[in-house]
């Protein structure tokens, strides 16, 4: 009970921070010091809050704290009051004043947004929007982002820092071409959440914590921008695909792929509103890539069984979805859906095609080979499969997918042995 008071406590504290940071930067500026202040104030929470519970206004208690923390900071700096009074001279009186005790006014709703758009500033690297995003807005420490971005805290620490340095004299507020950056924004959010639900490395497929803060923030954007339908895509996306977390890996953590798993884990609530969510924005016309991407994701949801799979609809979605991102992993996926629909041998062609232009870059993973080592597998040349396996087992860091890789492989050397024929992944 104390460690879910804990996790309750700093949720409620996490979902301020946008709010509280956004108060603080208007007030004073100093976007690298207001942070800074706000990670403290988040610390101080984090120590207080699930033994004294959550204040009856965290929200202007969390500022209180903040503020004296940057005021503290501001004071030593030369200049401090020329600056503090030229800031307070420009500043809307109410833009920082905490609510009193028990009064309801709602923070400036497009905070969330506003840093966002900050975080994810043209002159930052993916990389680094993503690292800042999860410390500026999604309330992460330093050392928390660390370990979400696989990195050590130090080397965090100095992206973060240099992140901040470039950032300062940006003023807060939604950039003239907002409406241009906001791809970005969704973006970074979808490389959150994929780097959550399939972990690029180490010993566990998905990481549930980084994909829970992925999906969290989508749904703030999603509320502060109902209508539109990209970002409602990607939130249904996001629910659809994280609707199955709970099958994709059996009792040992190995990889359980999709047509294996048991349906009855997924979850439903998830799914019906991932469901909802793509339909609506479907509705509204032209739609964008996560859209489509949602839409494909809701075809395998619906399904019954994974022979019910209706991959002749997943393929025209895929055909739609090419023309508009034709990158190497939806013409990738495409390829899958053409093996599904016309056979393994047109898939493979396609995959041939795909790979033709660079086939030895290192940088193109492993997931070819994978889908290559599947539609050999399909076509009955195993061993052609099984050296396609063992290369893309070579070439993942992951260990539950290199596992899952070699077993594949391995379960092919005798494929005659077993009576299987066509063995379906």
């Amino acid at each position: 009970m104390e460690r879910e008071a804990e996790s309750g406590a700093l949720r409620a504290a996490r979902d301020l921070v946008p709010s509280v940071l956004g108060a603080l930067v208007r007030r004073y500026g100093h976007f690298d010091a207001a942070e800074d202040a706000v990670q403290e104030a988040l610390i101080a929470a984090a120590g207080q809050w699930p033994e004294r519970g959550v204040p009856e206004n965290p929200r202007g208690w969390l500022i209180k704290v903040a503020a004296r923390r940057l005021t503290d900071t501001l004071r030593s700096e030369e200049a401090r009051r020329r600056r503090e009074e030229q800031v307070v001279a420009l500043a809307p009186r109410d833009t920082f004043t905490a609510p009193p005790p028990g009064a309801e006014r709602a923070p400036r709703e497009d905070d969330t947004l506003t840093l966002l758009f900050l975080c994810c500033h043209p002159e930052l690297t993916a990389s680094t929007q993503i690292a800042l995003t999860l410390r500026a807005v999604g309330g992460l420490t330093t050392a928390e982002v660390a370990r979400a971005c696989l990195v050590p805290e130090a080397t965090m620490a100095q992206r973060i820092s240099r992140a901040k340095r470039k950032l300062r004299g940006v003023s807060l507020g939604r950039p003239g071409n907002w409406a241009g950056r906001l791809p970005a924004v969704l973006h970074t959010l979808y490389l959150i959440f994929n780097e959550g639900y399939t972990a690029t490395s180490g010993p566990h497929l998905q990481r549930r914590e980084l994909a829970g803060e992925a999906v969290r923030l989508t749904r703030t954007v999603h509320r502060l921008l109902p209508d539109d339908s990209e970002v409602a895509g990607l939130l249904a996306l996001m629910l659809l695909t994280d609707a199955r977390r709970d099958a994709r890996t059996g009792p040992d953590g190995d990889l359980v792929p999709l047509d294996e798993q048991d349906r009855g884990r997924w979850d439903k609530a998830e799914i019906e509103e991932g469901v909802e969510l793509v339909t609506r924005a479907l509705e509204r016309g032209r739609p964008g890539p996560y859209q489509l991407r949602a839409a494909i994701a809701a075809v395998h949801d619906e399904a019954p069984t994974a022979d019910a799979t209706d991959w002749r609809e997943i393929l025209g979605l895929y055909d739609i979805l090419v023309r508009l991102v034709p990158g190497p992993v939806e013409r990738l996926n495409r390829a899958v859906a053409v093996a599904m629909v016309h056979g393994p041998r047109a898939g493979l062609a396609e995959v041939d095609a795909l790979t033709a232009a660079d086939p030895g870059d290192p940088g193109r993973g492993h997931r070819p080979d994978a889908v290559r080592g599947h539609l050999l597998e399909r076509a009955g040349e195993y061993g052609a499969a099984r050296a396609a396996y063992e290369s893309a087992a070579a070439r993942t860091l992951s260990m539950p997918e290199r596992r899952y890789l070699l077993s594949r492989a391995a379960r092919l050397r005798q494929p005659e042995r077993d009576g299987q024929g066509d063995v379906r992944p």
